[in-house]
């Protein structure tokens, strides 16, 4: 800005202006104009039309809410500190009008943070631009009332009234967010100073989440690319500062998503997969059947998911989270039956989900089966070696009787895995004979006692347990022999799996 100043203008500026007294109190000479440039004066040529009436009204104006962080920035920029007069000084008397800030009306606090952040960055600092936020996140803060104070202020008194009728008095849920549509007038930059001061004061982290999401989602729409951006890192930055249980799941993939199409920094998508890994738990198959990157061949984006339940892993060691391992253990489980279909997705991408999770984890395997065999199904080219790194993860124990019954007669798996699977049906069927053997001795010896002690009193009772017991001797006989035809079945099945073998590598060589 440039400015003109006559030999009038000059004693008047400098009255008021120690900038002015030092530039032009060494000039020496009667009559002289001068011309002065300043860079980056705040407001422009309004700003220093607000200073010069104040000056030219020996010190007097009128400072209300839309002009006093004007006034105050140019105060600061010209040294208006009244050269030692505390009643000419407009650095005081904008700090002093600012103690009433507390009747000022919402309207009010919004027009003077409008005009603060159109000041930005020279209020970026500025104690009185705390000073009203402070000010409006205690009105925020404040859950019994619905809607923004009604108050007024002038020069002479103080009005202060409140709307207390009951029948304005929304639901919960609005007087928590009533104030969510006022602020999206406000910039991202001074969104980050006030979501700060927010967390600082310790205003409810969920709420703060939800306008975040709300000023992230409204902001975006019609924004430039370069401004989406801008707005994603900030926001994304500052719900890292949040506790994660007020975060929702949801919201965090609906912000990855826009994230995605804007190819934000990785330090920033790397630090919203953290907020998504910490709320698996929260996620259905839908959220994580994201498609791929761009020109992979593989339908879903398999990394992501491999990221995100590694970042859910390290959210270990609270009480809650036994059972939020068991929901995200569900969901892996049918995320692993949704992608195993597809072609392009190499063997150890699948087995590297597949043991993703500790095997405590999982109490049954069934799901992870039914992948495995969907998998080999569609790759069914894999070599033998490829097809047992697959299946190396499966806990046959942890199998149901109809999988492992199932898995013995799969010709898709791996001879050495079906082989285990005949083992331990094996094993199971033996524990079972074994207990019913230990079970039928038991009553045996007290039925032996029983008819010591009342010999030729044998009621209808003891006829039922009785029969009971003979048809357990037929079950566990039926048991044995079942095990004989899984045994020899197991022998079969090896023999025409080596003879298969042995046939291929006697085959003639038809091509050179």
């Amino acid at each position: 800005m440039t400015l003109l100043c006559h030999t009038y203008l000059q004693r008047i500026l400098m009255s008021f202006s120690s900038l002015f007294s030092k530039l032009f109190g060494d000039l020496k000479g009667t009559v002289r104009n001068l011309k002065v440039i300043f860079n980056e004066f705040p407001g422009g040529a309004k700003g220093f039309e607000l200073m010069a009436m104040f000056c030219y009204d020996n010190g007097r104006t009128m400072i209300t809410p839309s002009n006093i962080f004007l006034l105050n920035s140019a105060a600061h920029f010209l040294e208006m500190d009244g050269n030692g007069s505390s009643r000419h000084s407009l650095i005081d008397q904008t700090e002093k009008s600012l103690k009433g800030i507390n009747f000022w009306t919402w309207s009010e606090l919004l027009e003077a943070l409008k005009q603060c952040q159109d000041l930005l960055p020279a209020t970026k600092s500025s104690v009185m631009l705390q000073y009203i936020l402070d000010c409006l996140i205690g009105r925020i803060a404040l859950p019994s009332i619905a809607s923004p104070y009604t108050c007024s202020s002038d020069s002479s008194s103080f009005q202060f009234s409140c709307d207390t009728s009951i029948n304005s008095l929304k639901s919960s849920s609005s007087q928590l967010t009533w104030w969510f549509e006022d602020l999206l007038l406000l910039n991202v930059d001074l969104i980050d100073k006030l979501i700060k001061t927010m967390v600082s004061l310790k205003v409810n982290h969920a709420t703060i989440y939800k306008f975040l999401f709300y000023y992230h989602k409204s902001r975006c729409i019609g924004a430039a690319t370069a401004e989406k951006c801008k707005i994603t890192e900030v926001v994304i930055n500052l719900l890292s500062l949040l506790d994660r249980s007020s975060l929702s799941c949801k919201g965090l993939f609906e912000i990855y998503r826009v994230a995605l199409g804007l190819r934000i920094s990785k330090f920033y998508r790397n630090n919203l997969e953290s907020l998504m890994g910490s709320q698996l738990d929260q996620a259905t198959i839908d959220y994580l059947l994201a498609p791929s990157p761009h020109r992979r061949a593989y339908f879903y984006d398999v990394n992501l998911v491999l990221r995100l339940v590694q970042a859910f892993l390290l959210e270990g060691g609270s009480l809650s989270f036994t059972s939020r391992l068991k929901k995200v253990t569900n969901l892996l489980d049918s995320y692993l039956v949704e992608v195993a279909p597809d072609s392009h997705l190499k063997p150890s991408k699948f087995t590297a989900l597949v043991l993703l999770l500790p095997d405590y984890a999982r109490a049954s395997y069934d799901r992870v089966y039914q992948a495995m065999d969907l998998f080999l199904e569609v790759h069914a080219g894999l070599c033998e070696e490829e097809k047992r790194s697959v299946c190396c993860a499966l806990n046959h124990e942890k199998l149901s009787e109809e999988a492992l019954k199932d898995l013995s007669r799969n010709s898709k798996f791996p001879s050495q895995t079906v082989q285990k699977a005949l083992t331990t049906q094996q094993s199971m069927i033996k524990c079972s004979l074994s207990d019913t053997h230990h079970l039928l001795t038991f009553c045996d010896s007290l039925f032996c006692s029983n008819t010591k002690e009342n010999l030729g009193k044998e009621d209808s009772e003891t006829k039922k347990l009785r029969a009971d017991l003979q048809g357990m001797h037929w079950k566990m006989m039926g048991l044995e022999k079942v095990c004989g035809a899984m045994q020899t079945e197991m022998a079969n099945i090896m023999r025409s799996r080596l003879s298969i073998l042995g046939n291929a590598r006697s085959l003639p060589k038809l091509c050179s």
